[in-house]
């Protein structure tokens, strides 16, 4: 049944999902996933990093020495709070706005489908095994490839790897092919810990 909303024709669900706004707007959150787990609710120290929103995130490959591990999707309880309207507004904003890529009410409901096809195409030949240490996070249908690679060529084949996979919108890599550079991402640890 099609409905209505302030006169605009909406496909269905959407009025469940205006529903569910409203419980977001009194405080009460419940994920596409479902209600978050006890563990992730548990109060945290200020500056301890968290995968608040168990985004995809995995390492592919682990060949050079000494890459310093990226935050990946980990953030602390402050950036919890500013990535969380955020994701609201973008998880949504494509599905209400009927775009026909949008078939999901929410664009991080798609973030483990990209990550297995991710994961499952690079079991079948990854060309980045033998040249690089890499970890990937999906969110929100973005992909970003994050760690250290041997050719500066290898950011542009990254990109295009990713792309090519099912629903996802745009892949960023963000490498470091100078072993001598700073890291051009943000640190798990800021101290510098690297994969051995």
């Amino acid at each position: 049944m099609v409905g209505f909303v302030a006169g605009r024709q909406v496909r269905p669900g959407v009025r469940r999902w205006l529903a569910g706004a409203a419980l977001w707007s009194v405080g009460v959150v419940v994920s596409a996933q479902g209600p978050a787990p006890a563990a992730s609710m548990a109060p945290a120290a200020p500056d301890e990093l968290r995968n608040w929103f168990d985004d995809p995130f995995f390492a592919i490959s682990s060949a050079i020495a000494d890459c310093p591990v990226p935050a990946g999707p980990f953030v602390t309880e402050a950036g919890r709070r500013i990535q969380a309207h955020r994701r609201a507004e973008k998880g949504t904003t494509c599905w209400l706005a009927q775009e026909p890529d949008c078939e999901r009410s929410n664009a991080f409901g798609y973030d483990r489908d990209i990550a297995s096809a991710f994961q499952a195409g690079l079991r079948e030949r990854n060309a980045f095994a033998d040249s690089s240490s890499l970890w990937v996070t999906v969110q929100g249908r973005i992909v970003y490839i994050e760690g250290c690679v041997a050719r500066p060529s290898q950011e542009a084949e990254l990109e295009a790897y990713a792309r090519s996979l099912p629903h996802v919108q745009q892949a960023i890599a963000i490498v470091r092919a100078d072993p001598a550079a700073r890291p051009p991402y943000r640190l798990r640890d800021p101290r510098g810990a690297t994969a051995r």
